[in-house]
């Protein structure tokens, strides 16, 4: 079952391809849990993936840090120019934008060795107390690496690659932080296409996990 190698292969700390839907973004991402991401994941996602990577948070662990999502922030801010914050995307979800951070140990922030290190501290934030002090402390914004909050009901809400993402990780029994980056093709100037992605996958040994078979497994569990 591709779910169950899915599954493995994060908790393993390596990568996995999840498909949305073809009604939906129709889009391929190169997904890891955070915890264990290293400056080869970085490198590996920016050579092979190319799509904006970022991290995926679990909805209580967001609220915990005081993450908002950036379309309310900025509706806020932009007063009348406000028409200017995206409201639903053209396939029918909200952004699950927040705020893009850096560790504070980090250089620019956007070498890999920069962006692992500000997505495996960001993921240590699970095990800490006053999560909400050391998020404050320890990163700064605006960084390199956007934070997306997954809905608060996951795949009951939204079912999007954030939310398919962190709900992979909550069933391996890991940390409910992900790092995300969609496939693109160098060829067509567009998504990669699933026929490619199945045979990326095939060719890497990677499992590629359908988002009808995460969503037909949630229904039942």
């Amino acid at each position: 079952m591709t779910l169950e190698s899915g599954l493995e292969s994060l908790k393993r700390g390596e990568f996995v391809l999840l498909f949305d839907s073809a009604g939906r973004e129709n889009e391929i991402d190169m997904v890891a849990a955070a915890e264990f991401v290293t400056p080869e994941h970085v490198a590996r996602m920016r050579q092979h993936a190319g799509g904006l990577l970022c991290i995926s948070v679990e909805n209580s662990l967001a609220c915990s840090l005081g993450l908002r999502y950036m379309h309310e922030i900025l509706a806020g801010q932009l007063g009348p120019d406000k028409e200017m914050v995206m409201g639903l995307a053209p396939y029918g979800d909200h952004p699950t934008f927040s705020i893009p951070i850096n560790h504070y140990q980090t250089y620019t922030g956007i070498t890999d060795k920069d962006r692992a290190l500000t997505i495996q501290e960001f993921a240590g934030l699970c095990y800490v107390d006053n999560k909400k002090k050391k998020f404050a402390s320890s990163f700064k914004t605006p960084g390199h690496v956007p934070l997306l909050i997954a809905s608060r009901g996951l795949l009951h809400e939204r079912k999007g690659h954030t939310e398919m993402s962190v709900y992979l990780a909550q069933l391996a029994g890991l940390k409910p932080v992900t790092a995300i980056c969609e496939m693109m093709d160098a060829q067509t100037y567009a998504a990669l296409s699933l026929d490619k992605a199945h045979k990326y996958a095939s060719q890497n040994g990677i499992p590629l996990i359908d988002g009808k078979e995460l969503l037909e497994y949630a229904k039942v569990h």
